[in-house]
């Protein structure tokens, strides 16, 4: 568990049941850093957006306690709004509306005196000041995504959600907002988003979330999670093909590939020993040559997938 000095958020015991009976979180706990991005990742109905939509007040918590800089989500609601900035998914905005005045009334809604210049600051780190006199209705999906993450900074929060802030925008426009990420990030702000994106996370995420069936069934850093559940397989390309794998190897489970054509060899990074040296002698004492060798490692997508599975074969 982090230490109190440097987490802004924290969430004890969470639950959310809904009125039909259908418990959307259950018992979630999470600390978040102050300046860290963490990514929730979760299939479609997960929880990840009643979790979102809860630590912001959205939606009221059926148990448990949520603190934002140390401040109740219920006993302080003003002052825990006005830390949070949240970006929802869908990109509801004030279609008749000018950019430079939607955020400026976004400020206005938090108790914050009006700053021109903070907004001129947020919107051209957005790349959107020479859109400032433009209707919202005239731009382009991508953009009122944009609109969306300046109304969330107008009132200078120091935790923002993004959920699913790229969705439906193309591979340009995601890289141009990971960008924003790593400078809001560079400003201080601490960042929690959703995605569906496994590429998302692995690029911009300090630490990885796992949310399925209402429950965070982990929350590790990246690197160390990549490190600790992702194989390396050791891939030899056969100077001649195989019908079948001597009995001599079968310790090293072994797969056959390409129509015989290719060995695989799966081993854990965190072994003290890897048996490559063994399995190459082995290989050369039966009489297999091979005229090259590669190795690969897990995507965060395998692992990713890999967990969910396991997750649900506890249930069953």
């Amino acid at each position: 568990m982090s230490q109190p000095s440097t987490s802004i958020l924290s969430v004890s015991g969470l639950n959310k049941t809904y009125a039909g009976g259908f418990q959307a979180l259950k018992d979630i706990n999470l600390e978040i850093n102050k300046g860290e991005i963490i990514a929730l990742l979760g299939p479609n109905g997960a929880g990840k957006t009643t979790l979102i939509s809860t630590i912001c007040g959205i939606v009221k918590q059926s148990s448990g306690t949520v603190t934002v800089a140390g401040y109740d989500i219920l006993k302080d609601y003003r002052k825990t709004r006005s830390i949070v900035g949240l970006v929802p998914q869908e990109l509801t905005t004030d279609s008749f509306e000018s950019v430079f005045n939607t955020v400026s009334f976004s400020r206005g809604l938090f108790g914050k005196a009006p700053d021109p210049d903070h907004v001129e600051k947020v919107l051209r780190s957005l790349s959107l000041w020479d859109k400032k006199d433009n209707m919202i209705m005239t731009l382009s999906g991508g953009m009122k995504r944009r609109v969306l993450i300046a109304k969330a900074l107008s009132h200078e929060p120091e935790v923002l959600f993004l959920d699913e802030p790229t969705a439906g925008v193309d591979v340009e426009l995601r890289k141009d907002m990971w960008n924003i990420v790593r400078d809001l990030k560079a400003a201080g702000v601490t960042i929690i988003l959703t995605t569906h994106y496994i590429e998302e996370a692995e690029e911009i995420a300090d630490r990885i979330g796992v949310i399925n069936n209402g429950e965070l069934i982990l929350v590790e850093e990246k690197n160390s999670l990549m490190q600790k559940l992702g194989k390396k397989q050791l891939i030899l390309e056969l100077l001649n093909p195989l019908s079948g794998i001597p009995d001599e190897l079968a310790s090293y489970q072994l797969e056959l590939a390409g129509d015989g054509g290719q060995l695989i060899y799966t081993f854990d990074t965190q072994g003290e020993r890897t048996g490559i040296t063994s399995l190459l002698d082995a290989l050369r004492a039966a009489g297999i040559g091979f005229h090259d060798l590669n190795t690969t490692q897990s995507s965060l997508e395998e692992i990713f997938v890999n967990l969910l599975q396991e997750s649900e074969q506890g249930k069953s």
